[in-house]
């Protein structure tokens, strides 16, 4: 059975290989081992093997695990933010994946500001209408969307999907084209920089990749089966 460092190693060479097909050069894709639910030595393997960038999902787990592993990696909040948790999110995460509402938004904000942070945030849109699913509708996400690039105290720096389940990874395509469209929109609009798309996980990256994904969240090709599920598995 491969271990932590050897699935790093297979990752790494797929995403170099979907780069390679798409036209794009490797550094503009960045890989985030989802590791909630692992333990921090899972995440010190990873780490030792040279992976920075780790997704966690619930800051009760993450609290404890980011100051047993210490260091410098760069973690990612991927689970859906709770504003009664915002406040000790921000301090933890220097990127957060899933900001879901105008309100949420408008919240992190006066938080960060409070706090004194400026984090990273990616906007999270639900292209297929999925009630299951938040996120904001594209059409939504157009008419708040120059609201919240002017938030001062968050760095807005694109957006993000979960698609719809399916079999075929290949199914998947038309969302992570539309996220990107969507991008491409807002920026052409707006006169501004969204430069990043977090989009693909284990089963589908590839795909992502292809269209434009610079933010891939994978954890079970890394880490293995997890014992239960988080948060509707966002990686």
């Amino acid at each position: 059975m491969a271990g932590i460092s050897d699935s790093l190693s297979a990752i790494s060479k797929r995403i170099g290989s979907a780069c390679r097909d798409a036209g794009r050069d490797r550094s503009s894709v960045r890989l985030v081992a989802v590791s909630k639910t692992f333990p921090a030595e899972a995440v010190r393997e990873a780490i030792a093997s040279g992976q920075q960038d780790f997704g966690e999902s619930r800051v009760q787990e993450a609290e404890p695990k980011i100051a047993a592993v210490g260091g410098s990696p760069h973690w990612h909040f991927i689970g859906r933010v709770q504003r009664n948790k915002v406040r000790r999110i921000l301090p933890l995460f220097g990127t957060i994946h899933a900001v879901d509402s105008l309100k949420l938004a408008s919240y992190c904000d006066r938080t960060a500001g409070e706090l004194g942070l400026r984090p990273r945030i990616f906007l999270q849109v639900n292209p297929a209408d999925e009630e299951s699913k938040g996120g904001f509708a594209p059409e939504e996400l157009a008419v708040h969307f120059a609201v919240l690039r002017d938030l001062p105290d968050l760095e807005i720096i694109g957006l993000m999907c979960i698609p719809p389940a399916v079999e075929d990874p290949e199914d998947s395509r038309k969302w992570f084209r539309a996220l990107r469209l969507l991008r491409d929109k807002l920026e052409r609009d707006h006169d501004c920089r969204l430069p990043a798309l977090s989009m693909g996980m284990s089963g589908d990256f590839e795909i992502a990749i292809a269209e434009g994904a610079t933010h891939v969240r994978v954890g079970t090709a890394i880490f293995g089966g997890r014992a239960y599920r988080v948060d509707g598995e966002l990686g």
